[in-house]
């Protein structure tokens, strides 16, 4: 077992390193708190046309990140694969924050479209105006730009050739960053086909040695069905990457926030006890292989924040095992966001109630960190996909699993089903369930989809805890769901 670091220390560095808002809000990523999972690596390669995620699995984070040169810089030094992001230039195509000058916002697009403009050319368009083609430097509306690239392709694919032969002659790249497309559009068809629009102009690019998009997608964005049925669209396909969080780097994450403090006094306080941990890169502390790869050595360094069981003894469970596993959706993901939230939650919940505890971390307070991400996790459902929350308020009291007939009845008591079919956006300008026409069942399979609901083999419903707890519903010996108006 390993021994306790020391309390206050330790306290104050989960408290003054981990973020009180987990959100970046397109704001810039802090380079000594960027940490870079193998498979996130992969998908920063300029090749990788399309990287997908769910909600705070890092989509935003690497596309304000890759804006940032520092952080390039880092990330070249650290993957030696990605070393091109020195000579690199990165231009947005579209994202969360309206941008008129760079792209066109979700209501031009609406009115683009009803104009017939091809989804292609429209995308095709913002990126020759983020390569700063002339003739669309000259045109004051994204419909004037469109028609003076419809009416030029002569010219187009000229400038474009030249572009890449003396980027290829300097050894540059230039990429173009594509976010937040959910607020391209305001219902699933239009979205469909600008995000079948955008697929294809990053095939056409593709044949450029070093022209390239980048699209940050979530994963229900990506129904092949809708968006790739169009010739060769295996080749911007067949390299996509999903942003996945192993549990050995959600930890090593958490240790590179905490090797990264004003003060050095936790970090010390762990080499001393464990041996050197740490290797700074660009003035950047950065956790070492025992640290950052080894689960053994993860476990025992957080044992010695949390004590070893989630109890009095072993049948409670162990920490390290058990925060992720409480925080990971019905597919087992488990959002960084959640788990820096939970950990903060538990610091300053353990200073509050517990300051004398042989721990820094009380595993009541880590229950209660849960909570406070689940609450969390709440209202980033309401922001995002609001209907989400429609239909989880009615199931408040229930004990899950359940049976689906016990969830149907709690939708038809309630006629949340009516509200959202009179006004599917549940007042906001976000998308409806992509299934709302197939009733109950159709809305089933959307929270499937969402990673909300896990269908279990005798089909009842579960609910993990990072949505169960939030929503007030019950499950035999699971975190306790917070009471109205808790949280």
């Amino acid at each position: 077992m390993s021994h306790a670091l020391p309390i206050t220390t330790t306290r104050r560095a989960i408290l003054d390193t981990l973020p009180e808002e987990t959100s970046l809000f397109g704001g810039a990523p802090t380079p000594r708190f960027t940490h870079i999972p193998a498979s996130h690596a992969k998908a920063l390669h300029p090749d990788v046309q399309v990287v997908m995620g769910m909600r705070g699995a890092g989509k935003s984070f690497w596309w304000a990140a890759l804006q940032n040169e520092q952080i390039r810089r880092m990330v070249a030094q650290r993957v030696p694969s990605l070393r091109l992001f020195t000579n690199a230039t990165m231009h947005v195509g579209f994202g969360e924050k309206p941008d008129p000058d760079r792209y066109p916002g979700k209501d031009t697009l609406t009115h683009l479209l009803g104009k017939g403009h091809e989804p292609r050319l429209i995308w095709r368009t913002v990126v020759l105006r983020a390569l700063d083609w002339k003739p669309l430097c000259s045109e004051s509306d994204w419909e004037a730009k469109i028609n003076e690239l419809r009416s030029n392709p002569e010219q187009v694919e000229r400038f474009l050739y030249e572009r890449d032969t003396r980027l290829d002659r300097d050894n540059r790249h230039v990429i173009v960053l594509f976010d937040a497309l959910d607020r391209c559009a305001a219902d699933w068809d239009k979205m469909n086909r600008l995000i079948r629009g955008l697929l294809q102009t990053a095939l056409d690019f593709r044949p450029y040695l070093r022209l390239r998009l980048k699209l940050f997608l979530r994963t229900d964005q990506l129904d092949e069905r809708k968006v790739a049925n169009f010739p060769d669209a295996s080749k911007v396909l067949s390299s996509s990457l999903e942003l996945t969080w192993p549990v050995t780097e959600l930890y090593a994450m958490l240790f590179q926030y905490l090797g990264n403090g004003e003060t050095d006094d936790f970090r010390e306080a762990v080499e001393k006890q464990f041996g050197r941990l740490w290797r700074q890169t660009e003035g950047v502390r950065i956790p070492d292989e025992p640290l950052a790869r080894d689960e053994k050595n993860q476990r025992e360094v957080f044992h010695a924040i949390t004590g070893p069981w989630m109890g009095r003894d072993r049948r409670r469970g162990f920490p390290y095992s058990w925060v992720p596993g409480h925080l990971s959706d019905a597919k087992g993901r488990t959002s960084p966001r959640s788990f820096l939230a939970a950990m903060r939650k538990a610091a300053e919940d353990s200073e509050q109630r517990y300051p004398d505890h042989e721990w820094p971390l009380h595993y009541e307070s880590i229950k209660r960190g849960v909570q406070t991400a689940s609450s969390i996790r709440r209202t980033e459902l309401q922001e995002d996909v609001p209907w989400v929350d429609a239909l989880l308020k009615p199931l408040g009291g229930k004990v899950v699993p359940c049976a689906f007939e016990e969830v149907a009845s709690a939708w038809e008591q309630s006629g949340v089903m009516d509200t959202i079919q009179a006004s599917p956006d549940s007042g906001s300008a976000r998308l409806p369930p992509a299934h709302l026409s197939e009733g109950p069942l159709g809305l089933r399979n959307d929270l499937e989809d969402l990673a909300i609901f896990l269908r279990m083999a005798d089909d009842r419903v579960n609910i993990p805890d990072v949505f169960r707890v939030a929503y007030g519903l019950g499950r035999r010996g699971g975190v306790k769901p917070l009471r109205r108006g808790e949280g």
